[in-house]
């Protein structure tokens, strides 16, 4: 009985310092939002704000088209969230449910996409896009992530653990493959299609590199590109112009996971069970 508490102060404790490790940098990252320039790069650096001051946001909403650049980050985080739930989701049904010729070869091409670095396609991808004229567009920024590996793995995974049988009955009824996914599967997906919902829009917001690269006038700027090019001049750093904006930045993430956790967790403990 001794032996078992131990081991369970010394798993909370674990974890305690874990939960400590993960949040420290974020406590600090809105704390530092409130600090001067000065306090920031003193030394040693100060935990709590010795003169809290809302100088930095007023600055980032001033400098910035936030509004601007806000509402390109949410269209592009939107419109890639909502191809990725419709397209992987349609191909999972395919991969798990359905039967025909190259099903295998197919689901071993979805895997193998899966283990190849996005470094690797970056190239070929810019030249894709730049031979069909959406460099610099919104289109540009969206249409080539509407579809993910990892997210046709993740519903191929959850689908393959729904009764069969539901589907064969709705065919027995004369129903469609379309109808029979719109009706029957989709309605069941609901923690795998959160689950992928909010690891796609979490990957999209923050994007960094490609909106960098395709994005090449303010108008098409997202949130992270316009951040890190108006807070990082010719000779310095404005860090208190960056922690505020990376405070912004996050807030969303931090609702959309908020709203849809109870269906993130279910679907990361449901998924690959088969």
């Amino acid at each position: 009985m001794l032996g078992s508490r131990r081991s369970t102060w010394w798993l909370y404790g674990v974890l305690t310092v874990a939960l400590v490790a993960v949040i420290a940098p974020f406590a600090w990252m809105v704390l530092g939002s409130f600090k001067s320039e000065g306090e920031l790069r003193s030394a040693p650096p100060t935990w709590w704000p010795e003169s809290a001051s809302l100088d930095n946001y007023t600055q980032l909403f001033s400098r910035l088209d936030f509004g601007g650049y806000f509402t390109n980050s949410v269209v592009v985080a939107v419109v890639v969230t909502a191809g990725n739930l419709l397209f992987c989701s349609a191909l999972g049904y395919a991969l798990a449910m359905l039967d025909f010729r190259g099903k295998r070869a197919l689901f071993v091409v979805v895997m193998t996409t899966l283990m190849i670095p996005g470094v690797v396609t970056f190239v070929p991808l810019f030249v894709l896009v730049a031979n069909a004229g959406l460099v610099n567009t919104l289109p540009g920024l969206f249409l080539p992530f509407l579809v993910s590996p990892f997210g046709v793995f993740l519903m191929r995974q959850f689908i393959l653990g729904l009764p069969r049988d539901l589907v064969d009955a709705g065919r027995v009824d004369g129903a469609g493959e379309l109808r029979i996914f719109g009706r029957i599967i989709l309605p069941l997906c609901g923690p795998a299609l959160a689950t992928l919902g909010i690891l796609t829009f979490l990957g999209s917001w923050n994007n960094f590199l490609w909106p960098l690269v395709v994005a090449q006038t303010e108008d098409t700027y997202t949130l992270p590109v316009a951040l890190a090019l108006y807070s990082t001049g010719q000779n310095s750093t404005q860090y208190g112009l960056l922690l505020a904006g990376a405070t912004v930045v996050v807030l969303p993430v931090l609702v959309v996971f908020m709203v849809f956790q109870r269906r993130f967790i279910e679907g990361i403990a449901t998924t690959g069970i088969k």
